[in-house]
């Protein structure tokens, strides 16, 4: 059975960081597991977690008016969900619903911002690291609402 630790150390997203890293990180993570269609969170909710997903699927939601919920993003195992952990308000703007059984790592965004601010150097690294999924999805809403209110170019 592999640590908290190892698991990072072996995901692409922490690939490369410093082991000191992977252990401040991974005290401030907590294994959890979702049914299939149970709610990680709801748009609007407190951020104050995000998620590492070893195994399963979860679909990234908006409410559309009329249409319901909208899947913005499909993600699997190795990828991240939440970066509004990060950056004030700390509000979600999506809602992440497992759409299979699904093992993750819950970290306390709270105690990742102390660890960050603790070490400068981690936070700036972490930054850059969410700064891109932040593009990824921003450019995943956009192709999606293309998708349902036009067509593209």
């Amino acid at each position: 059975m592999k640590t908290l630790e190892e698991l990072l150390a072996g995901s692409k997203f922490f690939q490369g960081l410093r082991s000191e890293d992977l252990q401040l990180i991974a005290g401030c993570g907590t294994n959890v597991q979702f049914e299939a269609g149970a709610y990680l969170f709801h748009e609007g909710d407190p951020s104050d977690r995000f998620y590492l997903i070893r195994h399963g699927r979860v679909a990234l939601e908006v409410s559309s008016a009329g249409r319901g919920p909208v899947t913005i993003s499909t993600l699997g195992a190795g990828e991240l969900i939440g970066w509004s952990w990060l950056v004030p308000p700390y509000q979600k703007t999506s809602d992440a619903r497992a759409i299979e059984p699904t093992r993750a790592t819950s970290f306390d965004g709270a105690c990742i911002r102390a660890k960050c601010e603790e070490e400068p150097r981690l936070g700036y690294e972490l930054l850059k690291r969410f700064a891109q999924i932040i593009g990824r999805r921003l450019q995943d809403t956009r192709l999606q609402l293309l998708d349902v209110y036009g067509t593209r170019k």
